[in-house]
């Protein structure tokens, strides 16, 4: 679940630090007249706080990906494997009608892979060691189309997007929120203050994480497609054969650290509540839609 910890965990930082550099200036004050807030002023405020920490993300993605991941790109093939990969992601690339991305392997046991990048045209394709073991060709041409359709259907902007407008709506109702402690519980008429600070700060935390269920279930809905382009590029039953492996490995863990998960081929599904903010639906779904889609 790497690649959606890592853009949420870079959006979180640069929201919170707009946050302070907005507070430090003063500008959450400008908000007021006669004691009142400004909201329009408030939401565009919002919506320059939000959108920032999503798209900062977005246009860092790929260089997060190679630097966390340790992701090798295979510029000249040095093996006939290597070779195969870059004519495969070549073939799959022009059939769906994007400009090549860089492929590249990283080490990791878990089965696993992901696409990342700001643009379709300018993205990158990696898949892990232990997906080369565990798969036959068959098996990982399918997952190499599962992430090529990611990048066609322009997930990963669709994703920042998304991000940007709850990024928005959190610091805006944060702000409100506050507002409200500040002027009717804590009675507080000379301007803003800690209370005010300290709920708007505490409010934005939990509204994150209401929030982030918005983010993965979109994360959850676009995995279904993706399965579904991997199923046109290659064939469903290669495509279903892929997951069923890695059914066999007991449902694999989650990329490390968040924002590349979602793009990744498999996650870990937790239960209940939990599963509310997994990026991954059960690979049992997975396979399901597909069969279901052939019949």
């Amino acid at each position: 679940m790497l690649r959606i910890f890592l853009f949420l965990a870079t959006n979180v930082a640069v929201l919170m630090v707009i946050s302070i550099v907005f507070r430090v200036l003063g500008i959450d004050g400008v908000l007021q007249e006669n004691g009142g807030i400004d909201m329009g002023a408030l939401l565009v405020m919002a919506a320059i706080i939000g959108f920032s920490g999503s798209l900062i993300s977005l246009f860092l993605s790929k260089m997060m990906a190679k630097r966390s991941m340790g992701v090798h790109i295979i510029q000249h093939p040095s093996t006939p494997f290597e070779q195969w990969l870059m004519d495969v992601v070549a073939r799959q690339s022009q059939r769906a009608g994007i400009q090549m991305p860089e492929v590249g392997i990283f080490d990791s046991p878990e089965p696993n892979a992901f696409a990342t990048g700001w643009n379709r045209n300018d993205a990158l394709v990696a898949v892990s060691t232990g997906l080369l073991q565990h798969m036959n060709k068959d098996e990982v041409e399918a997952v190499v189309g599962h992430e090529i359709s990611h990048v066609a259907n322009g997930d990963m902007v669709t994703l920042a997007l998304i991000q940007g407008v709850v990024n928005t709506f959190v610091v805006f109702l944060a702000r409100i929120i506050g507002h409200i402690v500040d002027r009717v519980l804590l009675k507080n008429e000379n301007g803003y203050g800690v209370g005010y600070f300290v709920t708007s700060i505490v409010a934005e935390l939990m509204l994150s994480v209401l929030a982030t269920m918005i983010v993965m279930w979109f994360s959850r809905y676009r995995e279904f497609r993706a399965d579904a382009g991997g199923a046109m590029l290659t064939s469903r039953h290669h495509m279903a054969d892929a997951l069923r492996a890695l059914q066999r490995i007991h449902e694999p863990q989650d990329l490390p650290a968040g924002e590349f998960a979602a793009f990744g081929i498999s996650g870990k599904i937790g239960e209940g509540f939990a599963a509310l903010f997994r990026s991954h639906p059960p690979l049992e779904k997975r396979i399901a839609a597909l069969e279901q889609a052939a019949a």
